[in-house]
């Protein structure tokens, strides 16, 4: 893509004018497997993904890992806006200084061996000082492999079966209207769909049957998370400590106050909040938080 080149070209400029070496890895056909099927499968399945959250462990930091072993270089860099803390002899990916534009939410996935090597440039500084030194390049925003396309584009090019109609339903499954095919949507969305109930939202996705189930805006407060496919640095502090808070970005309201309660799970943990939060969609990431530091986080699989 003539983006992608351009970028290329800027990268190794900025190296020749640096002195340093300038090398480029092939990654597309795991990105594309591992990010891009996801995130087309989670949507096909009525569930909201994070394309993010699943790149930077599987591919992003793996293959610069494995690279700069083979070259013998111990440190790795990124432009990620994120710090790496330490605490009781382990590494934690922690909150940046600039809080508008941390991306510690979608790290949490990393290892304690990529921690322990990691340097993070950008994890004092902040986002607008460092844009007037590059005020021609264009900041990169949303998904990246959409390139600007719509996400309901996009699915609908890779899979034309997503374009399959299915009823609108409420919570006695009377249908109430009709959707044009449920990868299309999320919970919490009050638009796109055919409906007769006035003010109804989007409060579930029946993958299975096709459906959409809608309800009011109460029915999307949940106090209970269930997530799995976790990482978590260390167990016991997850366990003991009474101040960690819960983090869900998207489209939803985050929980205020503290977590109340975990409990593990043989695939994960139950995780009960001290105030509801709104609009959980099942796939999304939760990262749980102590302070500055990123205790670890998981995938929703259901939430009551």
């Amino acid at each position: 893509m003539v983006g992608d080149e351009l970028l290329l070209q800027r990268a190794s400029a900025c190296a020749s004018e640096m002195g340093v070496e300038h090398h480029v890895l092939d990654v597309r056909e795991p990105f594309s497997r591992h990010v891009i099927d996801y995130f087309t499968e989670s949507y096909l399945c009525g569930q909201t993904p994070a394309p993010c959250s699943v790149c930077n462990p599987a591919i992003k930091w793996r293959f610069m890992s494995d690279y700069a072993d083979r070259l013998g270089i111990e440190h790795i860099a990124s432009g990620h806006y994120f710090n790496v803390a330490q605490h009781n002899g382990k590494f934690y990916v922690a909150r940046a200084l600039d809080l508008s534009k941390d991306q510690s939410y979608y790290l949490w996935g990393l290892d304690q061996t990529t921690l322990s090597r990691v340097v993070t440039p950008m994890g004092n500084m902040i986002k607008e000082q460092v844009k007037a030194d590059f005020a021609d390049k264009r900041e990169s925003m949303g998904v990246c492999f959409l390139q600007g396309q719509l996400y309901r584009d996009f699915i609908a090019s890779r899979c034309p079966s997503a374009l399959h109609k299915g009823a609108v339903v409420d919570a006695s499954g009377s249908v109430v209207g009709e959707h044009d095919g449920i990868a299309f949507y999320t919970v919490g969305q009050k638009r796109g769909f055919e409906c007769s109930l006035a003010g109804a939202v989007v409060v579930d996705i029946d993958s299975e049957h096709n459906r959409l189930v809608v309800g009011s805006n109460n029915d999307l407060f949940k106090h209970t998370i269930h997530i799995s496919r976790c990482t978590i640095v260390d167990v016991e502090e997850l366990l003991s400590a009474d101040d960690i808070s819960v983090v869900v970005r998207g489209l939803g309201r985050n929980p205020s106050g503290y977590l109340q309660r975990v409990e593990p799970l043989a695939d994960g943990y139950r995780l009960t909040l001290s105030s509801p939060a709104w609009a959980l969609a099942l796939g999304q990431p939760v990262v749980l938080y102590r302070g500055e530091r990123v205790l670890g986080g998981g995938f929703i699989v259901d939430r009551y």
